[in-house]
C-alpha cells in the first residue's frame, strides 16, 4: 500500500468504525450515557468527538502524563469528561473555553452530573479574549471550536508560550468533512451542511499552511477521524 489512505463507502467506513471501536480500550458508562444523551438532545451532535476518539483523546492524556490541560470548544462537556478520567493519577487541572450559551448550560451539567467541578474549569466568552488571560504553561491542548479561528488560536498559544516544552497541541476536523482537500472529495455530505463546512475547509487550508511554514513547531497532520493535526515544539 503506497498511500496512507484506504478508501471506503459510507457504509464500509461505519463497519471500519466498529471494528475498531470493538477492538480498542472501551470508554466509561459515564462516557456512553453523556453520548447518548448528547446524540438525543442536539441536532448538531455530529460536532461530539466519537467514542473510538474519546477513547484516544484519553490514551495520549495518560501517556503524556497530563498535569494541566487546556481545551478550546467544550461542547457538551465530553471530552473534558475524557480528560478528566484520563488524569486521576496526575490530578491535572482542566481548563475549557466555550462562547455558546446553549453549550455551556449543556457543559455545565456535565460538570455537575459527573462531579468535575473540583479540577474543571469553564471560561466563558471568545476564544481569543480568553486566551489572552491564560498563564503558566499546558501539556496538552486541544482545539476543537469554530475553524476560521484556529490559526489565531494556535498561534496565541505559541506566542504566550503555554504550551508545555514536551507537551502537545490536538487540533480536530481538520479535513471539514472533507472540504479541506476539495469540494468535491464528498458527495455524501448533506445540501444542508455543505456551505458551512465549505468555508472551514478554506479557513482550514490557510491554517495548514500556517502551521507547515511556522518554524517553532513540528506538524502532523493525520487521516483520522476527520483528520487531527498534531503540534509540538521544534527540538
Amino acid at each position: 500500500m503506497l498511500t496512507s489512505v484506504l478508501s471506503f463507502t459510507p457504509e464500509m467506513a461505519a463497519t471500519v468504525t466498529e471494528y475498531c471501536t470493538k477492538h480498542s480500550n472501551d470508554v466509561s458508562d459515564n462516557m456512553k450515557e453523556l453520548w447518548d444523551w448528547t446524540v438525543g438532545e442536539f441536532e448538531d451532535a455530529d460536532k461530539m468527538s466519537s467514542p473510538l476518539q474519546g477513547a484516544t483523546m484519553k490514551f495520549f492524556a495518560e501517556l503524556i502524563g497530563a498535569k494541566r490541560i487546556l481545551e478550546i470548544g467544550c461542547y457538551s462537556g465530553y471530552s473534558a469528561l475524557a480528560w478528566y478520567e484520563s488524569t486521576v493519577k496526575t490530578q491535572a487541572e482542566i481548563v475549557t473555553l466555550e462562547l455558546d450559551p446553549k453549550m455551556i448550560a449543556a457543559s455545565r451539567r456535565t460538570f455537575d452530573k459527573y462531579k468535575l467541578n473540583d479540577r474543571v474549569k469553564i471560561i466563558e466568552g471568545p476564544a481569543q479574549n480568553s486566551i489572552e488571560t491564560l498563564t503558566g504553561t499546558f501539556d496538552l491542548i486541544f482545539v476543537d471550536a469554530n475553524k476560521d479561528g484556529y490559526e489565531t488560536y494556535v498561534k496565541q498559544i505559541l506566542d504566550k508560550k503555554l504550551l508545555s516544552p514536551h507537551g502537545l497541541i490536538m487540533c480536530d476536523n481538520i479535513f471539514a468533512r472533507g472540504m479541506t482537500i476539495s469540494t468535491k472529495s464528498n458527495p455524501y455530505l448533506p445540501d444542508k451542511v455543505r456551505p458551512y463546512w465549505t468555508e472551514c475547509g478554506k479557513a482550514l487550508t490557510k491554517f495548514n499552511t500556517f502551521c507547515r511554514n511556522d518554524p517553532r513547531i513540528d506538524t502532523i497532520l493525520l487521516p483520522v477521524f476527520d483528520g487531527v493535526t498534531l503540534l509540538k515544539w521544534k527540538i
